[in-house]
């Protein structure tokens, strides 16, 4: 197994630290590379970083590219299976995409998740969108 830069390193925690700001745009003034390349770089170095995983199906969700965010969810859940946000995303994807009956099974499937790992927020959220959807 290869070491992890440090570049990556930095990148990694400048990704995670940008999910939790509220207020600050990842633009390319302040980030010079495109998002996808980036975590899709971080994910050449270290395949398993589930964060950057995360952070590139959202990315593809964002961008409308719904095949390649819901194999990046895939692949996150199949190899992290209590990654319990992930479920929600894609839910959210596909929700958005009209394609709710999928997006209730994989809401199904984060309810589960959240239970098995104690998180009772996000158990809540996904019951509430599992109810919207009917």
């Amino acid at each position: 197994m290869s070491a992890i830069s440090p570049q990556l390193s930095v990148l990694s925690f400048w990704l995670w630290r940008l999910a939790f700001t509220e207020n600050w745009q990842l633009t390319t003034e302040n980030f010079p590379m495109d998002r996808i390349a980036a975590l899709t770089e971080i994910l050449t170095e270290n395949p398993e970083d589930a964060f950057a995983r995360y952070g590139l199906a959202m990315e593809y969700s964002k961008a409308g590219q719904i095949e390649k965010a819901l194999q990046e969810y895939k692949t996150l859940i199949g190899k992290n299976p209590d990654y319990t946000p992930a479920y929600f995303m894609a839910a959210q994807t596909l929700a958005a995409a009209s394609r709710v009956d999928e997006a209730k099974r994989w809401l199904v499937d984060g309810v589960s998740s959240a239970r098995r790992t104690g998180n009772t927020h996000a158990q809540s959220e996904m019951t509430a969108m599992l109810e919207e959807l009917g």
